[in-house]
């Protein structure tokens, strides 16, 4: 069981036009709406891939009432938390030359009550699934929220034997990190933030990944957008790194979280870290070409993941 757990959930709308020009009135040729969030990401990839996943999360107003309809919709369990404010909206708009703009609200603040029955929700799930759980946290969170809400999340689901993947950024992703969560998932801007470096290349990403790990995450895979990803399991270990084959995508919006669910999936499966590496890799690829974000299909995985190349770092 794949536990998706979401603090920010939002409606995400993709908007396509000819072209974006600031301070005129733009028609859109093309609109579509889905549950978002990274979560939702995370649990409309991983169940793609024929994985059990639960949502768990806030929702508020309408908007959160629609993000709820739409993962059920899409045979997704949820458990939500109902909160006075409402979801928020992010949108995506593309343009005819593919230039994609994002505008993200930053969501609804959220009350101690609520966050509290929250973490309440967490323990039942956590306690009914124990050692068969992976727990994804990943996505910004909402105003109102406690800066280490994660770390509390990852001590809690360690309580119950559960396994826990991160994918956050700024204070949240370094607030996390002593609670030593068993994989972090920060893209090439929130590595550098958290390390205090620029991450400019497979080294310096490797580098970044090192000072992650030795501030308590026992695994980080730095992700390098379409250059790649680098796969750091433990400080003697060597790193190691995947590129995904070239694809000519719709969008990357969404990518690393269909990444982060195939780390999720590939940990539930136990499957090795070869093996790991293709599945994640392929899986963002495959949301390049996806519809909506994380909206991916499996049979694209499965002719991407064996494009996916692979190699250890030492020495290099």
């Amino acid at each position: 069981m794949i536990l998706c757990i979401s603090a920010n959930p939002a409606i995400d709308r993709r908007l396509h036009l000819e072209r974006l020009t600031v301070g005129g009135v733009i028609r859109a040729c093309f609109a579509a709406a889905a549950p978002g969030g990274k979560a939702a990401h995370v649990a409309m990839a991983a169940q793609a891939l024929g994985e059990a996943v639960r949502w768990v999360g806030f929702s508020g107003g309408a908007t959160g009432d629609e993000c709820e309809r739409g993962l059920v919709a899409l045979g997704i369990p949820v458990e939500a938390i109902h909160t006075r404010s409402a979801t928020r909206v992010n949108i995506e708009i593309i343009d005819a030359m593919g230039v994609v703009t994002e505008v993200l609200e930053p969501g609804g603040a959220v009350t101690v009550e609520e966050v509290s029955e929250l973490l309440r929700a967490c323990r039942e799930l956590f306690a009914t699934h124990l050692e068969n759980a992976v727990v994804v946290l990943s996505g910004s969170l909402p105003p109102g929220a406690p800066i280490d809400f994660y770390a509390q999340l990852i001590h809690l689901a360690q309580t119950y034997g559960c396994r826990t993947l991160l994918d956050a950024g700024g204070a949240s992703l370094l607030s996390s990190l002593a609670a030593a969560p068993d994989l972090i998932k920060p893209n090439r801007e929130e590595a550098a933030s958290a390390a205090g470096f620029a991450v400019t290349s497979i080294a310096s990403a490797a580098e970044a990944a090192r000072c992650m790990i030795e501030r308590g995450a026992r695994s980080a895979a730095v992700s390098l957008g379409a250059d790649g990803l680098l796969l750091l399991k433990e400080n003697d270990a060597a790193p190691v790194f995947a590129a995904p084959a070239p694809v000519d995508a719709r969008s990357t919006v969404g990518c690393g979280d269909a990444t982060v669910a195939g780390f999720a999936v590939a940990a539930a499966r136990g499957m090795s870290d070869a093996e790991t590496l293709r599945l994640a890799v392929a899986c963002g690829a495959a949301n390049c070409l996806a519809s909506l974000p994380g909206q991916i299909q499996a049979a694209e995985v499965e002719r991407l993941a064996p494009l996916v190349s692979i190699r250890e770092l030492e020495g290099e």
